[in-house]
């Protein structure tokens, strides 16, 4: 069989494994769909009561998708995968399997794509019925979002083999590393807030490429020519995303072989 063929294979096992464990623990699933519906609404409400800051409404469900539903069911759902593993010891049964290491990160890449598929849904129906429609293309959309979760599961990978060795251990580091990245790439205000330092630095951050790609073809239905700076970025994090998961798997299997 083909190298790449074989990699395939392996990761659309791995995905549905993954999957199936998240249908079994429905929970996660309902509140990661009710957490960027709950924060929609919420916001919503702010900006309707307030006819200053209506306009700016549009923008809104694009950085509650990236910097809200992705953020913690891409990044904090692929570090918990990993404690988790740990914990059931099943990275022990890996060891001696012919798992390739990227299959398995483009695997937990699948598996979480269709995760955010549904979130992204439940974002663009509601921004819909609150006067947010989606205005651009709907591929080049999908493409934003799909490199969002190549990276956040790379980022993912690298908190889940580095920080987290329990349940206990993931939000602490979710909180220290991942909310400043959140304020910093405009998820919760408009990046023209921000100070001309702060913003200098928000092009090195890239939550602030997510959010301003998907916030473009979203709300003013820019092209990907208007936004080839932030998906230049976008996309070659996404590549490093990769190589840092494959890595960080593979420090995740020279532990387990030392324990």
């Amino acid at each position: 069989m083909p190298a790449m063929v074989r990699v395939l294979s392996q990761s659309l096992a791995v995905a549905r494994r993954i999957l199936a464990e998240q249908v079994r623990q429905w929970r996660g699933l309902l509140f990661w769909a009710l957490f960027p519906a709950l924060m929609l609404l919420l916001f919503g409400l702010i900006y309707r009561e307030n006819p200053a800051l209506s306009a700016g409404f549009s923008q809104v469900p694009a950085g509650i998708l990236i910097g809200g539903a992705l953020f913690f069911s891409c990044l904090g759902g692929t570090t918990v995968i990993l404690v988790a593993e740990r914990e059931r010891r099943t990275l022990r049964r890996l060891l001696l399997s012919p798992l390739a290491p990227a299959a398995y990160f483009l695997g937990i890449v699948g598996a979480l794509s269709v995760v955010a598929a549904g979130q992204t849904l439940v974002v663009v129906g509601i921004a819909a019925a609150l006067g947010a429609p989606y205005r651009g293309s709907v591929a080049l959309g999908l493409a934003v979002v799909a490199l969002s979760v190549v990276a956040y599961v790379g980022l993912g990978f690298f908190f889940g083999t580095r920080f987290a060795r329990r349940a206990e251990d993931v939000n602490g580091p979710l909180a220290a590393l991942g909310v400043p990245l959140l304020v910093l790439g405009g998820t919760f205000f408009p990046v023209s807030l921000l100070p001309d330092s702060l913003l200098r630095a928000a092009w090195f951050n890239p939550v602030f490429h997510m959010n301003q790609a998907l916030k473009g073809v979203a709300a003013f239905g820019r092209t990907a020519t208007e936004l080839a700076p932030h998906l230049a970025v976008l996309g070659a994090f996404a590549l490093a995303a990769l190589a840092l998961g494959v890595a960080s798997y593979r420090r995740l299997l020279r532990q387990e072989r030392t324990r």
